[in-house]
Formats: C-alpha cells, sequence, structure tokens
C-alpha cells in the first residue's frame, strides 16, 4: 500500500493540497517532507504524536522526513487555533524547551525507525536575516489581503478584544519562508502539520511558486493536514482530569500514560488504533472482532495502551506499568513493583508521610488514611481479614517489618478489594 493510501486508510488526511500529485510525489522512495514544532511547552504532548508518528510512517515507507524545531518561529507565536496573543518566551527558556524537545523526538525515532532523525532548526536561517530582506525578499510575495482571508488571522481580526499584534500576523511569513528554505537547500516540496495549519502551510507553497517563478523554475510544493481530534463524547484528545498528556516521564508517568490510553471509549478505540499504531488492516481488523466478542475485557484499549506505551517510553517501562496493574488489580505480586511506578499508580489514592520515628501502627494508619472511621473500625477489620498490607492480608496485632516498607519508604495498604492507601516515612 502506498503510503499515502495508508494514511487515507488511518483517516490521517484532513486536507491535501493536489492528491494525484501528493500520492505521485509518495511512489518514489526518497521523497523529502517536514513537519514543524515550536518549544511552547518543555513536553510535546500526546496531540504531537499525529505528526511525529506521520514522519516516522514515512521513513519507515523509504522516505526523507525532516523534523524542524521552531527556535525562531516559536519566539515569535503562532496564532493558529488561538483566540488571544502568545505571550512572548525568554529566549534562554526557549533554548532550554527547544533542547528537551529534540531530546525526546530523538529518542522517539531511533526507538521506531533504529535511525537517528533529520533535525533542523529554523533559527539557523533566520538569526541572520535583517528586517530589510525580510520585507524585500519574503514579504513582497504576499498581499495584506491574502493574509486577511487565511483562518488564523480571520479569527482574530474579527474580534475587537483581542486582536492580532503584527508579530503574530508575520508568522505565516516565517513560515512560509522556512518551506521554501527546506525546498532549497533540502528539495522538500512536501509540508504536513494539523489541520489548523492548511494556511500556513499553503501560504508556503504559494510562496515556493512565486519565488521560484522569478528564477524561471516555478517550482510545485504539497500541503497535507491532519484532523484535529475529538473523542467519541466531544471532548478535545489529549486532555484528562488532571490536564494535558505529555510524552515526557517526568511530567506525565508512563503508568497515567498507559492508563489514558488504556480508558480509551469504545466508540474511539479502533480509530485510535489506526492513528497512533503502526498495526495494519488485518490486526486492526482482528482487534475488532475480540472487541465484540469480549468487550468487558477491553483487548482493544489493552492493545492500544501497550503499543503507544512501548512506543514513547519503551519495553522496560511498560514491563513495569504491566506488573503495577497486575500487582494492583490482578493477582501480581506488589513487593517485585517498581517503587517509583507504584507511586505513579496510587497517585489518587490517599496518601500518608510520617517522619522516620513517627510511623504509627496499621489501625492507626488505616484511620489517618481515612480508609476506616476509627481503630475499633480498623481492628474489626484486620480481624475480619479485609486489610492486606503489601498484598499480604494483616494478620491480628501485627506489627509492622522493615521489609514491609518497598523501596525502604514505601507502604502500601488495601482495605477490601479496591480501597488503596498511600504511606511514605523519611
Amino acid at each position: 500500500m502506498n503510503i499515502y493510501e495508508d494514511l487515507k486508510w488511518r483517516g490521517l488526511i484532513n486536507q491535501v493540497s493536489d492528491e494525484d500529485k501528493v500520492r505521485e510525489y509518495l511512489n518514489t522512495p526518497g521523497a523529502v517532507m517536514y513537519c514543524g514544532f515550536d518549544p511552547t511547552a518543555e513536553s510535546l504532548h500526546v496531540g504531537n504524536l499525529v505528526p511525529l508518528l506521520c514522519l516516522v510512517r514515512m521513513k519507515r515507507a523509504g522516505h526523507h522526513p525532516l523534523y524542524l524545531m521552531g527556535g525562531a518561529t516559536g519566539r515569535i507565536g503562532d496564532p493558529s487555533g488561538k483566540d488571544k496573543e502568545r505571550d512572548l518566551s525568554d529566549p534562554e527558556v526557549m533554548e532550554t524547551r527547544l533542547e528537551k524537545i529534540k531530546a525526546q523526538v530523538r529518542r522517539f525515532v531511533e526507538r521506531n525507525t533504529g535511525d537517528r532523525p533529520d533535525i533542523v532548526n529554523n533559527y539557523d536561517w533566520t538569526k541572520d536575516m535583517t528586517a530589510i530582506e525580510l520585507l524585500r525578499d519574503v514579504g513582497k510575495h504576499f498581499t495584506v489581503n491574502w493574509m486577511l482571508q487565511k483562518e488564523s488571522v480571520k479569527g482574530r481580526i474579527d474580534r475587537d478584544d483581542v486582536g492580532i499584534s503584527y508579530t503574530e500576523f508575520s508568522y505565516m511569513i516565517l513560515q512560509s519562508y522556512d518551506f521554501y528554505h527546506l525546498y532549497r537547500t533540502r528539495k522538500c516540496r512536501l509540508q504536513i502539520g494539523g489541520g489548523d495549519q492548511w494556511g500556513n502551510i499553503t501560504a508556503g507553497c504559494e510562496f515556493i511558486r512565486r519565488r521560484t517563478a522569478i528564477d524561471g523554475e516555478q517550482a510545485e510544493a504539497f500541503a497535507l493536514t491532519f484532523p484535529l481530534l475529538t473523542t467519541a463524547s466531544g471532548k478535545k484528545f489529549g486532555k484528562s482530569e488532571k490536564g494535558a498528556i505529555y510524552l515526557n516521564a517526568e511530567v506525565t508517568s508512563p503508568y497515567a500514560f498507559y492508563q489514558y490510553f488504556y480508558n480509551t471509549d469504545d466508540r474511539d478505540v479502533i480509530r485510535f488504533l489506526k492513528l497512533f499504531t503502526f498495526l495494519g488492516s488485518d490486526d486492526v481488523a482482528a482487534m475488532e472482532k475480540e472487541m465484540e466478542e469480549a468487550p468487558h475485557l477491553r483487548p482493544a484499549q489493552k492493545r492500544l495502551a501497550e503499543e503507544v506505551t512501548r512506543m514513547i517510553h519503551g519495553q522496560h517501562e511498560l514491563d513495569r506499568v504491566l506488573a503495577a496493574s497486575e500487582a494492583l488489580f490482578g493477582t501480581g505480586d506488589l513487593r517485585k513493583v517498581d517503587p517509583a511506578t507504584l507511586r505513579a499508580a496510587l497517585e489518587s489514592a490517599p496518601h500518608r508521610h510520617y517522619a522516620p520515628g513517627d510511623v504509627p501502627d496499621i489501625a492507626q494508619m488505616l484511620v489517618d488514611l481515612g480508609l476506616v472511621p476509627s481503630k475499633g473500625q480498623a481492628r474489626k477489620d484486620i480481624k475480619a481479614g479485609g486489610v492486606y498490607l503489601g498484598g499480604e492480608r494483616v494478620a491480628e496485632n501485627q506489627e509492622l517489618a522493615e521489609t514491609d516498607f518497598l523501596g525502604g519508604d514505601l507502604l502500601v495498604l488495601r482495605k477490601g478489594k479496591k480501597n488503596y492507601g498511600l504511606v511514605t516515612r523519611g
């Protein structure tokens, strides 16, 4: 299957400048394409997975994707999809973010292709450009009338309360120049991005056409965008109750990352298997059949969560997550679970911290955690065999032992089947 047809089957094509020509462009191995990532935060989020994965799909199909870091455009701010002006970030902060995102992209691409990514930074070719050069050599090819028709601009022009600064209005020109520069230096003729980038990308296509026409070449470049994702419930994809789901394990733990995808709605899971994994049509059809036969086992959600977690965090972290899940909700051994993963898994459970010399008995801990109303009730529950420490049933009058502390400072208490509490000391 041609990579274009694969993207189409996965539901990844929202808009394309010329379907026949893009398909033809992707028919020959070695085609060059790019997508830009501005360092607006210290980590990419799951919404960035669609373009990231598309570039990796291109690589696996024999093409040459470029990963553009927005060292220059990130200093300006993209108005696309924003209802107000971005705050300008400190250049040093931007550089720190950019390096972290580069490292994320590098790990992701190496893990999923076995090769190092071709990363470029638009600051490298814009930092020495003068204002006169930008206005004369680039701005001259854009009419304000035409720019005002772009959705990213129209949405703000029509709102007197926020408007749009000349800085953000000019973002389109910078992004167009990136496309032209990569065409000239890397023979790149395809730019991809989210649906909100259509205006910026097509502006680049038009700039390449006009600028190369001066040299008698009149080159043609192409645009391809992905749909903006929402869930079946109408919510924006990538948001949880605690905020965005990030690719950085220090911001969103691998356990929380896994659980986000495991909790995918039945109405979305087959679509997400196409969007976020490398599974082919036969595998997806098999998962759909398994889901129909045993929906209560959530086989499709489990496969989705495993595939994406492995893709982002690697097999080792996935194994830790699965071990924690099995220990907490199955028959696994809590003592064999990585303590950090266990903490992440029990993040929403009641938590109590004690100084090393102030750790009370088990009954008092149950009260402090809010798992029982009184020590009397705690003793009754322990006597009835309904309290567990580290996965083992607590005996009447049992005292804490040093070996009960997982990793030296962590206790996991459970009352009944599902009521967990986390105790730490130190």
